[in-house]
């Protein structure tokens, strides 16, 4: 049990890691698979809730929501929010670096929590499946199996994910400064 609580709090932290953790716990036998995504998806899902509910709360104090309103994404995300929001609160969940400020600005902009909830619990459940997935059936290699080798997975998935997700805020800040066609977007 203090295997499912450690994962759900290692989620709030890092997503990805607790995905792979929570695989390579589950292939090592340490806790079920079943109890390992539960806790994961548990995470994850709370995780964006509190996000979308902070979101609500910056509407009554002054400096969260200037912080909120000033970031350089903030009118980009506001307008896809506007257009389809389902299909977009889906895909800010696979957004490197969009995903904090989009799901805070989902409760900001009073998105219906019908269907924030409902998009943040498709696209947790897709993203975890797959992920959590293909750790565990890596962990079940012969290489991997009877082998301290397994655990160096986790740091080699941190590193690659923030690897990942710094290039790629990189690249979308940079397109915002050297003159995009969508520059007026890219302003904060």
């Amino acid at each position: 049990m203090l295997l499912f609580f450690g994962i759900i709090v290692l989620s709030y932290l890092l997503e990805d890691v607790a995905i792979t953790t929570a695989a390579l716990l589950s292939g090592s036998g340490s806790i079920p698979v079943s109890l390992a995504l539960l806790a994961v998806f548990i995470g994850i899902a709370s995780g964006d809730l509190m996000l979308f509910l902070l979101g609500r709360y910056a509407r009554r104090w002054e400096g969260l929501r200037r912080k909120l309103l000033r970031h350089h994404a903030m009118h980009w995300i506001q307008h896809k929010l506007e257009s389809r929001p389902f299909l977009n609160i889906f895909l800010l969940r696979y957004t490197p670096g969009l995903r904090t400020i989009g799901f805070t600005l989902c409760g900001y902009l009073s998105v219906r929590p019908v269907i924030f909830c409902s998009a943040v619990f498709v696209a947790t459940a897709l993203w975890t499946a797959v992920i959590f997935t293909l750790f565990y059936h890596l962990s079940q290699l012969s290489m991997f199996q009877n082998s301290p080798l397994k655990w160096l997975l986790l740091p080699v998935v941190f590193v690659l994910f923030f690897f990942v997700n710094r290039r790629s805020s990189n690249q979308r800040k940079s397109s915002c400064i050297a003159g995009s066609p969508n520059q007026q977007e890219c302003a904060e």
